[in-house]
C-alpha cells in the first residue's frame, strides 16, 4: 500500500476518533471518508435470531456446529468445506437432530457462495490459517459478522486489511479465541479487575503443546488440496508453514488472555518486541526415530522454542512462549504479576495477593484452600451464570462453549463483540513481529498501532455477565461424541 495513503488513512481515522469520543458520530464519518469509522464499542442493531455458516469441517469445525446449535437463538444455516464428504456428514448430523435444513457447498470458494446468502448473519471461519484473511474480509464486503479462527491473519499487511475493511463495512470482526473464556483466565480478569492484584506490571503468556504426532499425522490436508497429506507425500498446511517460517506463529492463546488483563489498545498498547528461536531439533529426532517414509527427511525451519519479550506503551512487559515440538506438559503459561499480587495458572493455579501493602503474605502462594475459596468468590460473573452448562456441553472444558454463548448473546442483545477487529490485529501481528526479530538477530521489532492512537481514549476491558433470564433462555445440552473426541485428540479433557 502506498505510504502516503497509510499516512493518511492513519490521520484521517485518528481524528475520526475523536470525533466520536466527543459524540459526534456524523462528524467522525465524514472526517474517515473512505476508510470508514473506528470501531471500538460499535455494536449492531440487536437480532432476533443468529444465522450462522460455519467454514471448515474438520474436527474443530464439526464441533463447532454441534456446539452452536445448543445455544438458544442461533441457528447453522450453511455449512462449507474442501471435501464433499464432510458436508454431507454435517447436514445429515443437522438433520438427525431435528435441526432446520442448512445449505451445504463444497470446494475452495464455497465460502463466497455463502457470503452471498441472504439468510446469513454470521461467517464463522475454522479453516487454515492463510485462508482467515480472505474469508474475513469477504465476509465483511457481503454484511456479514466475521468471526474468526486463531490467529486471525499471518502478515502485518493482511491485519490492516482487516481493519480497514471493518471500518468501511462497519461490520465487526472478532477472534475466536477461546483461551480468553477459560474459567481460570476469567476469574485472573476478573481479580484484575476488580484491583485485587493492584497495578498491573507484568505479564507471561504461551503455547507449550506436544504436537508432534498430529503434525506428523495424517488427519491435515496440504495445500494442494488431499485430505490426508503424508498419505500423499506431502506435508499438511501448518507443518508446510513449519517448514518456511521462524517465529511465533500461534501467539494468541496465551496472549490473548494477558492482554485482556493489561487493557491493550484500550489504555495500554503494544510498544516493541525481540524475539529468538531456539534450534530445531525435536522435530527432527522425532521423525528419524518414528518413521520409514518422507517424513523421515523433513525438515523443520522453526525452532523448537520461540521466545519472545513484548514491553508496551506504559512500560509492561509481556513473556511469549511458543512450543509444540517439545515432550512436555500442556501448559498455556498464563501469569499476571501486579503491585499487590500475583496470578498463575497452568498447569495448576498458583495465587497469592496482599490485603495490607508489606504484610509479608505474598512471601508463599496460598494453600489449596485458600485458592479454592477465592477461586469461588471471584468467580467470573460468565462462569457463574453458565458455567455448569458449558462444562456438560464441552469443548476445552467449556470455553468454547462460554466463548460462543457470548458473542450470540452479544448479537442477540445489540452488544458491542468482547473482542474488535484492533485485538484482532494487534494479537496476530505478533506472527510476522516475532520472524521479524528472529531472522535479524532478535534485534527490537516496532508493534503497529492498528488503533491509530484511538488506545490511549477507549474503555477498558470489562466484567460482563450474561442474563438468561431475559432471553427466557432454556438450554437443551446434550453430549456430543464428537466435542468429546476433539478434546481427547487435544489432550485437553
Amino acid at each position: 500500500m502506498d505510504s502516503n495513503r497509510r499516512d493518511f488513512l492513519k490521520g484521517a481515522a485518528w481524528m475520526g476518533a475523536v470525533a466520536m469520543a466527543s459524540g459526534c458520530m456524523s462528524d467522525a464519518l465524514k472526517l474517515n471518508g473512505a476508510v470508514g469509522a473506528p470501531m471500538q464499542g460499535f455494536a449492531l442493531k440487536p437480532m432476533k435470531k443468529v444465522r450462522v455458516a460455519v467454514i471448515g469441517l474438520g474436527v474443530r469445525g464439526a464441533t463447532a456446529v454441534h456446539r452452536l446449535v445448543m445455544i438458544p437463538g442461533t441457528e447453522i444455516v450453511c455449512v462449507c468445506d474442501l471435501f464433499e464428504d464432510r458436508v454431507n456428514t454435517e447436514l445429515n448430523w443437522l438433520k438427525r437432530n431435528g435441526k432446520p435444513p442448512a445449505k451445504g457447498f463444497v470446494g475452495p470458494d464455497s465460502y463466497k457462495r455463502a457470503c452471498e446468502l441472504d439468510n446469513v448473519d454470521v461467517i464463522y471461519s475454522v479453516t487454515p490459517w492463510h485462508v482467515h484473511c480472505d474469508i474475513a474480509c469477504c465476509a465483511m464486503e457481503h454484511g456479514k459478522v466475521a468471526l474468526t479462527e486463531v490467529p486471525g491473519c499471518l502478515t502485518i499487511e493482511e491485519a490492516w486489511k482487516m481493519v480497514e475493511t471493518s471500518e468501511r463495512t462497519r461490520m465487526p470482526c472478532m477472534m475466536l479465541e477461546n483461551c480468553c473464556y477459560g474459567e481460570e483466565e476469567m476469574l485472573c480478569l476478573n481479580l484484575v479487575k476488580q484491583g485485587i492484584l493492584g497495578d498491573i506490571v507484568h505479564g507471561e503468556a504461551g503455547y507449550i503443546h506436544d504436537q508432534r504426532a498430529l503434525k506428523f499425522g495424517t488427519r491435515c490436508h496440504s495445500l494442494s488440496g488431499h485430505k490426508n497429506s503424508w498419505e500423499h507425500g506431502e506435508p499438511g498446511w501448518s507443518m508446510d508453514y513449519y517448514s518456511k517460517h521462524h517465529g511465533n506463529y500461534y501467539p494468541t492463546h496465551g496472549l490473548g488472555p494477558v492482554a485482556k488483563y493489561m487493557d491493550i489498545n484500550r489504555g495500554d498498547n503494544f510498544d516493541f518486541l525481540v524475539s529468538m528461536d531456539s534450534k530445531q531439533a525435536n522435530m527432527h529426532h522425532y521423525a528419524r526415530e518414528m518413521f520409514t517414509d518422507c517424513r523421515r527427511d523433513f525438515k523443520v525451519k522453526k525452532g523448537d522454542m520461540n521466545i519472545s519479550l513484548i514491553r508496551t506503551k506504559l512500560g509492561r512487559t509481556i513473556l511469549l512462549e511458543h512450543d509444540v515440538f517439545s515432550p512436555r506438559p500442556y501448559s498455556r503459561l498464563n501469569l499476571v504479576s501486579g503491585t499487590k499480587g500475583v496470578f498463575q495458572s497452568y498447569p495448576d493455579l498458583y495465587l497469592t495477593f496482599e490485603t495490607k501493602c508489606g504484610d509479608k503474605s505474598t512471601h508463599k502462594y496460598f494453600d489449596k484452600e485458600k485458592a479454592a475459596l477465592v477461586r469461588e468468590q471471584y468467580k467470573h460473573p460468565i462462569w457463574k451464570v453458565a458455567g455448569e452448562v458449558a462444562k456438560k456441553a464441552g469443548g476445552h472444558g467449556g470455553m468454547d462453549f462460554i466463548m460462543d454463548l457470548r458473542w450470540s448473546y452479544c448479537l442477540q442483545n445489540g452488544l458491542p463483540l468482547d473482542t474488535d477487529v484492533y485485538d484482532m490485529a494487534a494479537w496476530s501481528a505478533m506472527v510476522e513481529l516475532t520472524e521479524r526479530s528472529v531472522e535479524s538477530n532478535s534485534r527490537p521489532v516496532d508493534c503497529p498501532d492498528f488503533t491509530r492512537g484511538a488506545w490511549k481514549t477507549t474503555p477498558g476491558f470489562t466484567v460482563d455477565s450474561i442474563d438468561v433470564a431475559k432471553l427466557g433462555w432454556k438450554f437443551n445440552i446434550k453430549e456430543d461424541e464428537n466435542i468429546k473426541k476433539a478434546a481427547e485428540q487435544e489432550g485437553l479433557l
